[in-house]
């Protein structure tokens, strides 16, 4: 079945199906002078519906109003790459550095409150280059880890990542709790974990990009079942309403509700320099009204300016 639909050529471009239809909101963010988006591997929406985007750049965190106004910036020289971003309730701002192996919390003004990892430091997993197809053993926190989910009383789930085959869980303060996951293709074994998030009532979701499929546990760790119809999914937003947005690689977002049932789809991963599409789709978040945000890595050179972030109106 065809989940999507797209109004091209027309002055507006409409994706989407169903209940999820959106407008593209072209030429949306207003980036000061001398400011230009690298690959923007997270995006996130705090409290107040500004947008903070994680990109790889020498200013890596960049804040925008809603309507695209800009706000502030901050992060220039702490950061070896930028990988994913999570605001909390609090709107406390967490973020994923997979090439120095931490994970941090900061305020919303770049204050850092919260560090876990050691910087530069990373357990023996037997990874080669990058590959998440040559860890041989699972190990503890963290060698490249990815992104970060959090529970309702603040229990901290990270992805982990690259280089390891596990789903961390610590407390609010940073003690680690339990770790799960072995390098593999079976239920509860991860191939390049690489998104996490938590619904209401815990139940843990990971994008397990390399196997092409989302595996869902409890707030233990315990294998419960799985989604396969996806492909590289790279991370995952659920919102207040039990529908879960995937931010897939190739250059699709699918929409699910949380029994796996797909509900929308679009995205042709064509990395062509028409709004609405998509290639490397890597970050996603929702923001109170239903806007969709999508950052996008990996694009193709002859696409200079597709370095971004894309918004995606709900209608």
């Amino acid at each position: 079945m065809d989940q999507s639909t797209s109004n091209r050529g027309a002055e507006i471009e409409i994706e989407g199906s169903g209940g999820f239809r959106y407008e593209v909101a072209q030429d949306w963010e207003q980036l000061p002078q001398g400011l230009r988006f690298g690959e923007v591997a997270g995006v996130a929406v705090d409290s107040n519906d500004r947008v903070y985007v994680f990109h790889r750049s020498e200013t890596p965190v960049v804040i925008f109003e809603r309507d695209g106004t800009f706000v502030n910036s901050w992060g220039e020289g702490d950061f070896a790459r930028p990988h994913g971003i999570f605001i909390g309730p609090d709107d406390s701002v967490y973020l994923t550095d997979d090439f120095d192996h931490t994970v941090r919390k900061f305020t919303t003004d770049g204050e850092l409150l919260l560090t876990l990892g050691v910087s530069g430091e990373c357990p023996d997993t037997g990874v080669i280059n990058m590959d998440p197809g040559t860890v041989v053993r699972a190990g503890p926190p963290f060698n490249l880890p990815t992104n970060l989910g959090l529970s309702q009383n603040g229990d901290m789930y990270i992805s982990d990542g690259y280089g390891n085959a596990r789903v961390h869980k610590f407390s609010a303060d940073g003690e680690l709790l339990l770790s799960w996951g072995e390098p593999g293709t079976g239920p509860g074994q991860f191939i390049l974990p690489h998104g996490v998030a938590l619904d209401r009532n815990d139940k843990v979701y990971v994008a397990d990009r390399s196997n092409n499929r989302i595996q869902i546990f409890t707030a233990d760790g315990e294998y419960l079942t799985e989604w396969t119809d996806t492909t590289a999914p790279c991370q995952l937003y659920i919102d207040a309403d039990d529908y879960a947005y995937v931010a897939e690689l190739p250059g699709r977002v699918s929409i699910f509700d949380l029994n796996g049932a797909l509900q929308a789809r679009w995205g042709t991963g064509s990395g062509a320099d028409i709004p609405g599409d998509l290639q490397g789709a890597h970050g996603i978040y929702v923001d109170a009204h239903g806007d969709l945000y999508v950052g996008e890595v990996g694009l193709m050179p002859e696409s200079p300016n597709r370095h971004h972030l894309q918004k995606f109106i709900r209608i």
